[in-house]
């Protein structure tokens, strides 16, 4: 019994999900364009790829995990882990941090490794469980939660230096 989606039902997913895919490649370039241009390479991919989708129920994960890789295929092509001002647009959740903190914050994440930073925007950004992340990054939780403490105290470093 073939259980993929249509072409249809995938325009619709994607639409419905539009907003949180746009924020998660956002999250990876701080810039509308990019992050544009990210989605619409993964909206591609994922559309080429739809076979390969085994259960309709974790589309927005499987998506997620397309728009991470493209973002990070964007990154190595561009040549840009250097420092970004964000910008004042950022879709992403913002806590009341100072600006001079909000600078240091991303810069230090400009500064991580990019699977190391996929851990830190699935988690603050994007507020997924530590189950979803391993799902999304096809890791074992109990990595995913080494990682990310591991990547917390790096940040902490980072923003103290």
């Amino acid at each position: 019994m073939n259980r993929s989606i249509t072409a249809k039902q995938f325009a619709a997913r994607m639409e419905e999900a539009q907003a949180k895919f746009y924020r998660l490649a956002f999250c990876y370039v701080k810039n509308e364009h990019d992050a544009l241009e990210i989605l619409s390479e993964a909206t591609y991919r994922g559309f080429i790829n739809l076979k390969r989708l085994e259960k309709p129920e974790f589309f927005d994960t499987w998506m997620s995990r397309i728009i991470i890789n493209c973002a990070c295929d964007f990154l190595k092509k561009q040549n840009r882990y250097d420092f970004h001002e964000p910008d004042d647009s950022l879709p992403a959740r913002q806590e009341e941090l100072s600006v001079d903190d909000r600078l240091d914050l991303y810069q230090a994440l400009d500064e991580l490794a990019p699977d190391e930073k996929s851990l830190i925007i699935l988690k603050y950004f994007e507020d997924k469980s530590f189950r979803e992340i391993a799902s999304i990054l096809n890791i074992p939780e109990s990595t995913v939660k080494t990682r990310l403490y591991r990547i917390i105290g790096k940040l902490r470093d980072a923003i103290r230096a």
